[in-house]
C-alpha cells in the first residue's frame, strides 16, 4: 500500500513533511501548486501580523518560496532534492515550517492550551517545544501545520509492528503522506 520514498537525515519532521509537499505538487500539476503558493505566500504577513518580527523570518519565507518556485519552474527531481540536501537549505526550511506552527499554534491557543502539558502556556510550549530546532514532533505539531498550510496529512504511526493512520485534519482526504517510527519520520508515497 505505501512505501518509502526517501529516508530523511536527521529524523525531521518538518523536513519529511517539506520535502513531500514539493515533491508531490511536482507530480500533481499546477491548481494545487498555485493553491499552496498562496497560502505559503500569506503565512509570512499572518505571522507578521501575530508579532514575528519580520526581519527575523523573511530570510527563512524567502527560503520556503524559492523552493515552491524551483517546482513551480518544474526543476529536476534530482535538481529539487539537492536543494534539500544543501543544509542551509533544509535548515530554514524547518525553522520556517517550526515558525508557521508555533504562529498557528498561538493564533488558536484556545482550542490548544487543553493539550499543553505542565502547567505551560500556548506561548510557552511553543518557545521549548516547537520554534526550537532538533526538538521532537508530536500529535500538536501535526494538528497546527497541517491546518497552517491548509493541507490534509495521513501520518502512518508504526507501533509494534502494526501501523495505525491518523488524518489531519481529522475526515479530510490526505495529499501527504509520512511514516513515524518512534523518533522519526520518514516520506511514504502512496
Amino acid at each position: 500500500m505505501f512505501g518509502i520514498k526517501l529516508i530523511i537525515q536527521n529524523g525531521c519532521y518538518f523536513l519529511s513533511l517539506a520535502r513531500n509537499i514539493d515533491y508531490k505538487a511536482l507530480l500533481d500539476g499546477s491548481k494545487e501548486l498555485q493553491r499552496f503558493k498562496a497560502v505559503s505566500a500569506k503565512s509570512k504577513e499572518d505571522l507578521v501580523s501575530q508579532g514575528f518580527t519580520e526581519f527575523t523570518i523573511e530570510d527563512f519565507h524567502n527560503t520556503f518560496m524559492d523552493l515552491i518556485e524551483q517546482v513551480e519552474k518544474q526543476t529536476s527531481v534530482a535538481d529539487l532534492l539537492a536543494s534539500f540536501h544543501d543544509q542551509s537549505t533544509s535548515d530554514y526550511l524547518v525553522v520556517y515550517l517550526r515558525l508557521l506552527t508555533s504562529g498557528y499554534l498561538q493564533r488558536e491557543s484556545k482550542f490548544f492550551e487543553n493539550f499543553i502539558e505542565g502547567g505551560r502556556t500556548v506561548e510557552e510550549f511553543c518557545q521549548q517545544e516547537v520554534e526550537p530546532m532538533c526538538k521532537e514532533s508530536d500529535h500538536i505539531h501535526n494538528i497546527a501545520l497541517a491546518q497552517a498550510l491548509n493541507i490534509s496529512i495521513q501520518v502512518e504511526y508504526i507501533d509494534r509492528g502494526t501501523t495505525n493512520p491518523h488524518i489531519f485534519p481529522e475526515g479530510s482526504e490526505p495529499k501527504v503522506y509520512i511514516l513515524y517510527r518512534p523518533g522519526h519520520y520518514d516520506i511514504l508515497y502512496k
